[in-house]
């Protein structure tokens, strides 16, 4: 499946998007370290989806905005971008930093969602549990944390990263950290107005996530009672790497229960 390279303009600045597929629109906002690595599943997506995969301002191919100073900025902009798009009745994808984006948007302007997938969300604090720190892990130890699987943790290790790769990498973690350094990933405020995410909302969880421990899951399940909840076992951080089948699957089965 390929997939289309575009660019829009909001609010005097260039932002890159890809898309491709046909059917109802999924929109995937992706964690910290950009698109690539869920691509492959965005291709397996694009088999049933209109799949619109953007990168965050500050990301990837998208300009770094000088009005871009934290969540709020980017939620804002989400609500923007649906909007010069005219993107409605979208099953809204987040992985991690991806998850809470979604969920500010949402508590904002949830009337273009039809349903919510929550992977790995940030976005809540959990004072008796501590999440993992990844601004203070090297390359090796992100990737033995985020990845369960011993030996993709290897494969991955042995890749070879280009110098555009390196590049792109420092740019995506200069802007995770512009927006979620302090306090680490989360914000203090999303806990007053998250009951006002009421559409379908599937919650995926790795069992064994060293950045958010499955602790966290469980706590946001209990601010969104009515979404489902589904762990993964013997999956990190990264279930739309480690466990791309049945993340597709479960992502299948819960937008066919909601058409129900």
């Amino acid at each position: 499946m390929s997939f289309k390279q575009q660019s829009i303009t909001i609010k005097g600045a260039s932002f890159s998007y890809q898309r491709g597929g046909e059917g109802p629109t999924l929109l995937y906002l992706h964690g910290a370290g950009g698109t690539g690595n869920a691509m492959p599943l965005m291709a397996s997506l694009a088999t049933q989806f209109d799949v619109v995969i953007p990168d965050h301002p500050g990301f990837g191919q998208s300009d770094d905005p000088e009005w871009l100073d934290s969540i709020h900025d980017a939620a804002y902009y989400y609500l923007d971008f649906l909007q010069a798009l005219d993107l409605k009745e979208i099953t809204v994808l987040g992985s991690s930093l991806g998850g809470w984006m979604a969920m500010e948007i949402a508590v904002r302007d949830q009337s273009r969602f039809k349903q919510l997938i929550l992977s790995n969300a940030a976005g809540l604090s959990l004072a008796d549990v501590a999440m993992g720190d990844v601004f203070l892990w090297g390359d090796e130890a992100k990737v033995r944390n985020m990845i369960f699987n011993k030996d993709l943790q290897e494969k991955v290790l042995a890749a070879p990263v280009s110098e555009e790769q390196q590049a792109l990498t420092n740019k995506n973690f200069f802007t995770t950290a512009k927006l979620s350094w302090e306090p680490r990933f989360c914000n203090p405020d999303l806990d007053k107005w998250i009951h006002r995410i009421t559409v379908p909302t599937l919650i995926v969880w790795g069992d064994q996530d060293q950045l958010f421990p499955e602790a966290y899951g469980q706590n946001l399940k209990a601010k969104l009672p009515h979404a489902e909840y589904v762990v993964i076992k013997d999956c990190g951080h990264l279930p739309h790497v480690e466990k791309r089948e049945e993340l597709h699957q479960q992502i299948l089965q819960f937008v066919s229960e909601v058409a129900q």
